[in-house]
């Protein structure tokens, strides 16, 4: 099973979402990619995952541009811009789907309140990659 995950930037929610279906399951293949990647993880994503034992830190940020070649067995956007400018991969992806978050980057105020927003994201897409894994991926 081969899933892509897109975003825009590269450097968070997909990065998150990559590391949470690794964890569910090694033997899924899993990559994301940005629609304009920003070529760094955000490092308060790296940090929320690590606190929930996932390390992303060797993860990198990548062009949508090196899978189109690929076969997919999903693609999923995970923000509205990546959805909205997602590639056409004809006749290459069997599922494409939008499972879409806010964006943690974007939260502003204390750092108290930014922290709280990483976690509330990761913990979101954990919750939603987990229903999609059990619903989709699951290997008997």
């Amino acid at each position: 099973m081969k899933v892509l995950i897109l975003c825009t930037g590269n450097s968070c929610r997909s990065q998150m979402a990559e590391g949470f279906l690794q964890w569910f399951d090694p033997r899924i293949i899993v990559r994301s990619a940005g629609t304009e990647a920003s070529g760094k993880l955000n490092p308060k994503a790296v940090a929320v995952m690590k606190e929930a034992g996932i390390d992303i830190s060797h993860h990198t940020s990548d062009s949508v541009d090196l899978y189109l070649g690929e076969e997919w067995d999903y693609v999923i956007t995970v923000c509205g811009g990546a959805n909205e400018a997602c590639p056409a991969f004809i006749g290459k992806v069997k599922h494409r789907l939008h499972i879409g978050f806010d964006d943690p980057s974007h939260a502003t105020g204390t750092e108290e309140f930014i922290q709280s927003e990483f976690i509330r994201v990761r913990d979101e897409i954990k919750a939603q990659f987990y229903e999609f894994y059990i619903n989709n991926l699951k290997f008997n």
